[in-house]
């Protein structure tokens, strides 16, 4: 028997980057059920993009904070030109880097273990000594972090924090509702802290109920740690990316945990 046989998994990264975990599951003999919890579209105002642009020479740096963020801003980049031979590329994580890589985008400067902005801060290329007086562009989604343009601010950097996608609520959560009363969800995994609080956000009193009592399968430590703090009980802390998750899910006490 397969190892997620007849457990159904709620999968909730948006719906351009679930397509391998969902995958996964069914090779496990798993339902994978898709509710992302961010819709991601085009920045709603695009001049600033287009005006980075027009200016990346003038950079040293360009980060880009995620998968979203390379499909939203990298194509127009290309399309106005060549990636300059002096602007060093980075990125929060190993997939980001892949999508930069397949269009030639590289060497692309990324954390190798924890993909989050504290792990791309104790990199030697974003030390003090290291961007005192450069330029960096961060290509990021409304809403973010400011940790890492804060942090590089103070390390001495011109920042630039351009935003190259829009994130937004899903309206309906009726379907998830639904199933959560009739106990037809066995687990949920997260990417985002922030789709964490727009889930529980979604749901009434009970559903949310239902929801703390489920696995809830995270691959970053401060996912889990505001998973925590808004109540969920049962929190497993995966290693990184599809890989990491997937072996948690497989090796997952189930009988134990009913």
């Amino acid at each position: 028997m397969n190892s997620l046989q007849g457990k159904c998994i709620l999968v909730t990264r948006p719906a351009a980057q679930a397509g391998e975990l969902v995958r996964m599951i069914a090779a496990e003999g798993g339902r994978a059920l898709r509710f992302p919890l961010l819709e991601i579209g085009p920045a709603d105002d695009p001049e600033p993009l287009q005006q980075a642009i027009a200016r990346l020479a003038d950079y040293a740096m360009a980060i880009f904070i995620s998968p979203n963020a390379v499909a939203f801003s990298l194509p127009q980049i290309l399309a106005a030109g060549h990636w300059p031979d002096t602007l060093q590329a980075a990125a929060i994580g190993q997939g980001s880097a892949a999508q930069l890589a397949i269009h030639g985008i590289g060497p692309v400067i990324a954390p190798a273990d924890r993909f989050d902005s504290e792990a791309l801060l104790e990199l030697t290329a974003f030390q003090a000594d290291a961007v005192a007086g450069k330029t960096v562009l961060i290509l990021r989604g409304n809403g973010g972090r400011e940790l890492l343009a804060e942090t590089l601010r103070e390390r001495g950097a011109q920042v630039d924090a351009v935003t190259c996608y829009h994130r937004s609520l899903p309206v309906d959560a009726a379907p998830i509702l639904s199933l959560l009363r009739n106990k037809q969800i066995d687990a949920l995994t997260i990417s985002s802290s922030e789709g964490l609080r727009n889930l529980l956000a979604l749901l009434d009193t009970d559903g949310c109920q239902q929801l703390r009592r489920l696995p809830l399968f995270v691959p970053h430590q401060r996912i889990a740690e505001v998973a925590a703090e808004l109540g969920l009980q049962r929190i497993v802390l995966t290693a990184p990316a599809d890989a990491g998750i997937i072996e948690s899910l497989c090796t997952y006490n189930w009988l134990h945990h009913e």
